[in-house]
């Protein structure tokens, strides 16, 4: 059954999240990315607009676009990135798909080649479908890059490479995530941007 969520909604949320990781020092300036899936028969996707500071994030600067990232409804221009957006919500199904690019991701994202292996801490119980701490998360990191097209065809390899993983970082870039919805998309933000920080910290 195809769900239809109300884009004001959708727009109010988005813009809330944005604002509250910018307090926590994750969206910093015009960075960082968000969106929500409206419908999936066609897809219809909520995300910001380009070039925003998110400490300033409002409903007027959240986007509505189809299933290439052509603008159907709001003012100004999608990311740069929707692209990516779109990748992870046909190949995982996502609800919400949220990008930050925190101190913590950019440096344990230039610290290692193709990925990162976190295990053995609490926080991981927090991920979707994760039960004990012994679990082990494999984040890969991916080579960030200005031809979008390209670098979405990337995301979706990775994506297929490692069917379990719950984000991404891109090199010298930043953090995704992704979850059935916008609430389950912001607790993974918080769980790995947790984990990179003591990643960080221990191996810095």
């Amino acid at each position: 059954m195809n769900e239809t969520k109300s884009f004001s909604k959708v727009a109010s949320d988005l813009a809330e999240i944005g604002r509250d990781f910018y307090r926590r020092g994750w969206v910093l300036g015009t960075s960082g990315n968000f969106s929500s899936v409206l419908s999936r028969e066609p897809i219809r996707l909520a995300i910001t607009s380009s070039s925003i500071d998110k400490s300033t994030l409002s409903v007027s600067h959240i986007l509505q676009v189809d299933e290439q990232g052509r603008l159907l409804e709001g003012t100004g221009r999608p990311s740069a990135e929707t692209l990516l957006h779109l990748a992870v919500v046909r190949l995982r199904g996502a609800g919400s798909v949220l990008h930050t690019h925190s101190v913590w991701s950019n440096i344990l994202s230039d610290a290692y080649s193709d990925g990162l292996s976190i295990e053995g801490y609490e926080m991981l119980k927090g991920l979707d479908g994760v039960v004990t701490h012994e679990h082990q998360e494999w984040l890969p990191i991916i080579e960030n890059s200005q031809d979008m097209p390209n670098l979405a065809k990337s995301v979706e390899e990775v994506l297929l490479q490692h069917p379990k993983a719950h984000g991404f970082l891109l090199r010298r870039h930043g953090m995704y995530t992704w979850g059935k919805d916008i609430e389950e998309a912001k607790r993974h933000v918080e769980i790995l941007e947790f984990l990179l920080e003591v990643r960080g910290r221990i191996h810095g």
